[in-house]
């Protein structure tokens, strides 16, 4: 069987979706058998994205989400004689020359059609209408399958779910006391700061979390909390930034960017407790990466947060500021508590693997290709 799998997003991207859909294409090179893998890349790849002797490589000129896709993606695959076709990033083109798979990530732009501009809503518009028509659909998460027959109205028994994991360089690293790193310009301090790993956008919540933040600095002002935020600016993020500064927050709160790869792992294995407080999230990988690093971690009781963490994290409602505040004063003083959720974390995260993610996405390719 000859599988293609749609990496065109890669040239463009390095998180997200294109970090999926590396590792998976990563991890299958050792699995394929009798198969070949077609990976169908854009023209502006700089290097292959995975090599081995039954992996070939499609040059694409139709770029990802563009309004032409519809019409020059089925064009440019017909030379590539697939016998199946998986696409990634939730949409497969409708006329297309064999079965196809899709994977959807989360339905955030249906929770939340605010976060979506104009070619974002044309784009994801076809959500719909491409898992309905799809041969097989991959939910990352049991929430993201719930809301794919909730919100898409698709059978239940129409998903496999299939988890994602962290890469295998996210992994416990031993960091002095008062180990200090500069990252991006900023000095920080292991042990000294809460952590949190996004975008910027509503979202994520960051707006609580700012919130807890100042309420705790004003209950115990010597404790010396201070957030770093790794992850750059997404949209509507005016309302946070305006927050920030409305708490009065500046000089607590260190703004990094995105970090290194392995800067992002020292943030990991340094903070004294990473924070996600994301309203919604279809898999939530930074919480994977996190516990794998062994950081203290604490997450809100939404969607698939708690089943991607287990009894590794804390849990907390996203949107009840004070509880935050109580949690984040519980952990930054208690040692042991640190240290027990520090032990929790990579057993939590072992329980995902690519490996095993790459072995049942073939086995649904066997399935819907014969």
């Amino acid at each position: 069987m000859r599988i293609g799998i749609d990496a065109r997003l890669n040239a463009y991207r390095q998180g997200g979706i294109a970090q999926y859909t590396h590792q998976l294409l990563t991890h299958m090179v050792g699995q394929l058998g009798d198969d070949a893998l077609v990976v169908l890349e854009h023209r502006r790849q700089s290097e292959p994205l995975v090599r081995g002797p039954q992996v070939r490589h499609a040059r694409l000129l139709t770029p990802p989400h563009n309004r032409w896709e519809p019409v020059a993606l089925p064009l440019e695959l017909l030379p590539q004689r697939l016998d199946l076709l998986h696409c990634p990033d939730f949409v497969a083109p409708r006329m297309r020359p064999c079965p196809a798979v899709v994977t959807i990530h989360d339905l955030a732009f249906v929770r939340f059609p605010e976060i979506l501009d104009a070619d974002a809503k044309r784009y994801y518009s076809q959500v719909r209408t491409s898992a309905h028509a799809a041969q097989a659909v991959i939910a990352v998460s049991e929430a993201t399958r719930n809301d794919i027959v909730e919100l898409l109205d698709l059978p239940a028994e129409r998903i496999d779910v299939v988890y994602e994991a962290a890469a295998p360089h996210f992994r416990p690293l031993q960091v002095a006391a008062h180990e200090e790193r500069s990252i991006n310009g900023v000095a920080v301090r292991a042990n000294t700061f809460l952590l949190f790993v996004s975008t910027i956008e509503p979202r994520k919540n960051l707006s609580t979390l700012l919130r807890a933040l100042h309420l705790c600095r004003e209950r115990n002002p010597q404790a010396g909390y201070r957030l770093v935020i790794a992850g750059v600016r997404g949209w509507l993020d005016g309302p946070i930034f305006d927050l920030l500064r409305d708490l009065g927050l500046g000089e607590a709160v260190d703004l990094l960017g995105w970090p290194a790869p392995d800067d992002l792992v020292w943030l990991y294995a340094a903070c004294r407790m990473y924070l996600n407080p994301s309203l919604y999230e279809g898999f939530g990988l930074p919480v994977l990466e996190a516990l794998a690093c062994g950081a203290p971690t604490v997450v809100a009781d939404t969607s698939s947060l708690p089943e991607v963490a287990g009894e590794a994290a804390l849990r907390v409602p996203p949107q009840d500021v004070a509880a935050w505040a109580e949690v984040i004063s519980r952990v930054w003083e208690d040692a042991a508590l640190r240290q027990d959720l520090r032990t929790r974390g990579p057993a939590q995260a072992a329980r995902f693997s690519w490996q095993r993610a790459a072995r049942e996405t073939l086995a649904i390719y066997r399935r819907v290709g014969g």
